[in-house]
């Protein structure tokens, strides 16, 4: 982007940025709870662009002022001011590639809360052991971020591994750290099931979700089919001998959510609803940017080892990710207690390289 462009289009934001200002403090006391909620996430995208665009400007005035004194000075004084253009323009560079960077498009669910599902794929009792094994981590990777959990669900298979799970993970960049966990992981090991202890690879499918709230969705109930039924453990058995487990069909798309982990019948109907929401929000955002697979597909294709994004080899202690060269670590005990930083701050740098390179062709 041409320099005169980037500075036009940064005074309209610095001219912006304070116009939000002001209509925070008028919403902060009208108790207009929508406009507060979409006025404090406008605030916090510029927030950064702002104070970066700053310390830009303060650092070409610097440049300047000292530039224009070096024809007046001699010795000492003149090898210090041009020492100070030299920090003045280091510094706008290092801001100006900053800048460049905070001005991409951003994803319009950066902030929200996520929901996580993970089910088990191929390979049988293996499969659903290894979902249980990322459910842990990623509830460790919670923890180490500050994130709250609240599960919405879990159905155990026989042997404590998981068929299916979902939960909501709450934390301002929960989004942007766990979107790029969704797809296939394959694990190599020697399962718990394998008596010859023979290598197997197996995999497990995790799907992340945008939270939506109930603005951004309006669900007509008579588009809901509403069933209940008694809810059971693994095998069968009867967990409660009420109707409270609740199963919610959303007729237009087909979309089924079941929800039994609750004694209550109406906190099932409202987690149930809340999972709805999501996914109708996330198949809403995928129509609407012309994308072909459908919402799970386009995630975690067909759940198949073949579909992997990330490779768990516990006998080489390694875990490579597959969408970016080179990524392979040796610490796969330390990445399964949820030290996954690495990973992800890999893929958000490859993400933003991908962005850059795209807005350089343009």
């Amino acid at each position: 982007m041409a320099r005169t462009t980037l500075d036009q289009r940064l005074d309209a934001l610095e001219a912006e940025f304070a116009t939000v200002e002001a209509d925070l403090v008028a919403a902060a006391s009208t108790n207009d709870a929508t406009k507060l909620r979409d006025l404090s996430r406008r605030h916090n995208e510029l927030a950064p662009i702002i104070e970066a665009w700053t310390a830009y400007k303060q650092a070409r005035a610097d440049r300047a002022t000292a530039t224009e004194m070096l024809d007046d000075a001699i010795g000492e004084d003149k090898e210090m001011l041009r020492a100070e253009v030299t920090d003045a323009e280091a510094t706008m560079e290092r801001l100006d590639g900053e800048l460049q960077t905070l001005l991409l498009p951003k994803d319009p669910n950066d902030g929200r809360n996520i929901i996580v599902e993970l089910r088990g794929a191929e390979g049988g009792e293996e499969a659903n052991l290894f979902a249980r094994d990322l459910f842990e981590m990623y509830t460790r990777y919670a923890a180490r971020r500050g994130w709250k959990v609240e599960v919405l669900s879990l159905d155990e298979s026989d042997r404590q591994g998981i068929n299916e799970a979902s939960m909501i993970f709450k934390g301002a960049d929960a989004w942007t750290r766990m979107s790029h966990e969704a797809g296939t992981h394959r694990v190599q090991r020697v399962p718990e099931t394998e008596a010859k202890g023979r290598i197997h690879t197996s995999s497990a499918t995790v799907t992340v979700l945008p939270e939506a709230e109930e603005v951004d969705i309006a669900i007509d109930p008579n588009d809901l089919k509403v069933d209940v039924y008694r809810s059971s453990g693994p095998g069968g058995q009867s967990v409660n001998t009420t109707d409270s487990a609740v199963r919610v069909t959303h007729l237009p798309t087909g979309i089924v959510v079941a929800m039994q982990d609750e004694k209550s019948q109406i906190q099932n109907r409202a987690k149930a609803m809340v999972v709805l929401r999501a996914r109708l929000l996330k198949a809403k955002q995928d129509a609407q940017e012309a994308e072909l697979s459908s919402l799970r597909r386009g995630q975690v294709g067909g759940g198949g080892r073949a579909d992997k994004i990330r490779t768990y080899n516990f006998r080489e202690n390694r875990v490579t990710d597959h969408r970016v060269e080179g990524l392979t670590r040796y610490n796969l005990e330390a990445v399964l207690q949820g030290d996954l930083d690495e990973f992800v701050d890999a893929l958000l740098a490859d993400a933003r390289s991908r962005q850059l390179a795209g807005a350089d062709e343009d």
